[in-house]
């Protein structure tokens, strides 16, 4: 999976969100523009090629405000944020690797 292909599609504003996580993000404090500074500065740290209705990967990344961001994405060409959240410490280790 190549993150150029994402980066490039959410510099050009060409992606959705999907109404699963329009509810997270409201629920969780998660501004539109925070995701989009997340995801292009962002990395993959997980792939998921079987996923349910189109292969997905997670990324993680910063805001300008220096705010941990996980962020679920279907690949292109029809990219889709599937759900963003904050990534929990003790789930995590540097936010990258899963314990």
């Amino acid at each position: 999976m190549n993150i150029k292909g994402i980066q490039d599609k959410i510099r050009k504003g060409d992606y959705r969100f999907s109404d699963h996580a329009i509810k997270r993000m409201i629920k969780r404090s998660i501004l539109r523009h925070e995701v989009e500074e997340a995801l292009c500065g962002g990395e993959i740290i997980e792939e998921y090629p079987d996923d349910k209705y189109s292969p997905s990967c997670l990324i993680y990344g910063k805001t300008v405000d220096g705010r941990d961001l996980h962020v679920q994405v279907s690949l292109p060409p029809v990219v889709v944020i599937v759900t963003a959240y904050e990534p929990d410490m003790e789930e995590w280790i540097n936010f990258r690797i899963r314990r």
